[in-house]
């Protein structure tokens, strides 16, 4: 008897085991666009002018018209050549994937501007928050970004390189790390 309930706790056990197995790699296709890559996920525009439109093609009405190259958007859904983007102040629309670059960009924590001007994100010279401040970014202030550890992410901003922690940038995930 005591076998048969040793048994049923295994084969039980192993079951729980497939079927979590199968919900994390049901999540983690589920993550992944038409394209093949992650969604959603932060990009750049290529272009200095860069229409959204309200629907995925160019028959759809443009709602905003982007001036800023290099602006980080976020990719939330794709449609044939077509990508939903969000941007830093939560405006969505579409925009074609060959007005978009793989090259990543932040801005110093949009969520705090017009909070005052004793406002700041600190750039400093290591990943550590007792390291030197070499920067302080206003609210806004648009970097690029050569690589996060997932806490810090290694940014230029108007000639100064620098680390900022990755909390305080919208453009990276917490706990994302690329290189």
């Amino acid at each position: 008897m005591r076998g048969k309930v040793l048994k049923s706790c295994a084969v039980f056990t192993i079951g729980l085991m497939m079927a979590g197995a199968t919900a994390d790699l049901a999540a983690a296709q589920a993550a992944k666009g038409p394209s093949g890559l992650p969604l959603p996920r932060f990009v750049t525009l290529k272009s200095k002018r860069v229409n959204l439109r309200i629907g995925p093609s160019a028959d759809y009405a443009v709602s905003w018209l982007y001036l800023k190259q290099g602006l980080p958007v976020e990719i939330i859904q794709e449609y044939d050549n077509w990508r939903r983007v969000r941007d830093a102040d939560g405006t969505e629309g579409w925009v074609n994937q060959s007005l978009l670059s793989g090259q990543r960009s932040a801005i110093a924590a949009p969520w705090m501007k017009g909070k005052g001007k004793a406002v700041f994100v600190n750039m400093r010279r290591d990943a550590q928050p007792s390291s030197t401040v070499i920067a302080k970014l206003q609210p806004g202030v648009m970097m690029n970004i050569r690589e996060c550890t997932g806490d810090w992410c290694l940014a230029t901003a108007d000639g100064t390189e620098g680390w900022v922690a990755q909390s305080e940038i919208w453009g990276a995930y917490p706990g994302e790390a690329f290189k």
